[in-house]
């Protein structure tokens, strides 16, 4: 790690829900990047009150003040890369849209997820959200990180292209996506790991346990890895590379505070 007073010290800029558990999304991300060395800048666009089981409820912040947030942190720190995480409404998809063209010049690493079913979403048409992350985020994303059933999912329901209804990932690349990183893929009988789909190109694999912490959140973990990695100045296949070993050592400390799932422990032993 590089001296505290450092201009080296990675900064990684992370958008998405807090979660007050510490379980995971902000909370947990601001650790990870702790213990890899890095200095995280947080923009929260939403508030959930859950436990470490999981959300009871969400309250989306205005999206008014999420660019505020966000371009006061900007002018403000060099970041050196950009995470999006879990996002609930078009609106909010939109502002983030427009700050990661506006800043353009940093990688970003998009977490592709569908909106949860929690009572505060039912004003909103999950069409809509998933269309608004494939039109706007999907394009300007450097690397997608994603469960590998999630697209096969959008695509039985046609929101991916028609034409490419048997190859998401295909799709995702038309969308302008350069390398799509997908969790829990089938990499043989009874194997599963992850895949790295790069357009025209051979994709990657790596045999990598499905984790029992955070099952519904790996690809959370990986993003914040790689976004770390990537505000290092790595470029991205040396950066997936690394993401995915680091975040296989991280996976190994973790606790059982309450009820829910196990958290990860960056704590000093």
């Amino acid at each position: 790690m590089p001296p505290p007073d450092s201009p080296s010290i990675p900064l990684p800029l992370i958008f998405g829900p807090f979660d007050p558990s510490g379980a995971s999304h902000l909370p947990a991300d601001a650790v990870i990047c702790a213990g890899l060395g890095a200095h995280a800048g947080s923009v929260a666009t939403a508030i959930h009150v859950q436990d470490t089981a999981g959300a009871e409820t969400i309250l989306r912040l205005a999206p008014d003040l999420v660019d505020d947030q966000a371009r006061c942190l900007l002018e403000d720190m060099a970041f050196g890369a950009l995470k999006i995480g879990p996002q609930y409404d078009p609106e909010t998809i939109s502002t983030l849209a427009q700050i990661a063209a506006d800043y353009s010049a940093l990688p970003l690493v998009l977490q592709l997820c569908a909106p949860p079913s929690i009572p505060d979403l039912e004003d909103l048409d999950p069409e809509e959200t998933v269309g608004a992350l494939l039109e706007l985020l999907v394009p300007q994303a450097h690397v997608i990180v994603v469960d590998a059933r999630l697209p096969e999912q959008w695509a039985s329901q046609g929101l991916l292209s028609s034409a490419r209804a048997d190859d998401p990932i295909g799709a995702l690349h038309e969308f302008g996506a350069p390398l799509v990183l997908c969790c829990n893929a089938a990499l043989g009988p009874g194997l599963n790991g992850l895949t790295l789909h790069a357009q025209d190109q051979p994709s990657r694999r790596w045999p990598w346990t499905a984790p029992r912490i955070r099952t519904g959140d790996a690809e959370s973990l990986l993003a914040t890895v790689l976004c770390c990695l990537l505000a290092c100045g790595l470029p991205p296949d040396e950066a997936i590379s690394q993401a995915v070993a680091s975040a296989g050592a991280i996976l190994e400390r973790h606790f059982h505070p309450g009820m829910g799932q196990r958290i990860l422990l960056q704590a000093a032993p």
